[in-house]
């Protein structure tokens, strides 16, 4: 069943979040905007995709690297595959921390398996996630690992009200549908030259709007 819960004031901004699926905001202006939050199923088909991506990505650097270790044995008689041994394991860290974390901050909020399932990782104001942001959820990714399987971070989704991982609450960010809308900076540089242009006498004036 659906309930209201209102979150302190910050910034200038209240929030309150009227349904399990949906995240409110109401700006100073009195101008609500509602996000569609991303349950465990959108979460799980993205986390897929980059999964299998990572995979094929790893796939091919490790093979290289193979066909390059074999040629290189062959010419170093043995002494090859002890530094290939540490390439494909710093490969393999980069990959595991680097990847949510370079794309994530490249694309505001969005991995390549976020960007084809239609989400993207917001603040819990409405604005963009900044890369700080980026690397605590990240970071405690490692925790919702636990102890297999995304197992802490599942149970944590479950438990939390707008699926929110372990990485989501240290951060304060929360997962949405990105419904190709503009975040709350953006609504805003756009309000600013609406203002702009009014103030030239370019366009009319909205006395209701005032």
């Amino acid at each position: 069943m659906s309930h209201s819960r209102e979150i302190p004031e910050r910034d200038g901004f209240h929030y309150m979040t009227n349904s399990d699926e949906t995240l409110q905001i109401d700006t100073p202006e009195n101008v609500t905007f509602d996000y569609d939050v991303a349950g465990i199923g959108s979460r799980f088909l993205w986390a897929l995709v980059d999964t299998l991506l990572m995979l094929l990505l790893q796939v091919i650097i490790f093979g290289t690297l193979f066909l390059v270790g074999i040629q290189m044995n062959n010419l170093f008689s043995g002494a090859a595959p002890a530094w290939l041994i540490a390439i494909l394991s710093l490969v393999a860290f980069v990959f595991f921390w680097g990847y949510y974390i370079f794309f994530e901050i490249l694309w505001n909020g969005q991995t390549p398996g976020k960007r084809w399932v239609g989400l993207r990782v917001i603040r819990l104001d409405g604005m963009p996630v900044t890369a700080v942001e980026v690397v605590i959820r990240n970071l405690v990714r490692l925790i919702d690992l636990l102890p297999t399987a995304y197992g802490v971070g599942v149970i944590t989704m479950f438990v939390n009200e707008k699926s929110r991982r372990l990485g989501d609450l240290a951060a304060g960010t929360v997962v949405i549908h990105d419904r190709s809308v503009k975040t709350l900076n953006e609504l805003g540089r756009s309000r600013n030259a609406l203002e702009t242009l009014q103030a030239r006498g370019e366009l009319p004036r909205c006395p209701e709007c005032s």
